[in-house]
């Protein structure tokens, strides 16, 4: 699934990355993105670009085409942020 996919107040984590995105991947590992960390979509702009996320209590916006790179995978409601 992708980011677009999620909710504002969802959480996910992230499984994996596209083939074919690796300067996206790069810029995504560098700010904590890596592969099972889990994360809350906090908003996304009326449009859908940007997104919000928190990640280990810190906010990152990214682009949402930066953010269809990751594969990500719904994840529990009860997550502390």
């Amino acid at each position: 699934m992708k980011i677009s996919e999620l909710k504002p107040g969802e959480t996910g984590t992230v499984v994996g990355y596209e083939q074919g995105s690796k300067s996206y991947r790069q810029k995504l590992l560098r700010m904590g993105l890596v592969k099972g960390c889990e994360f809350k979509l906090v908003r996304m702009a009326p449009l859908g670009d940007p997104v919000e996320l928190e990640v280990n209590s810190h906010k990152l916006t990214i682009r949402k085409s930066e953010g269809e790179a990751l594969i990500v995978e719904r994840g529990n409601k009860n997550a502390k942020y």
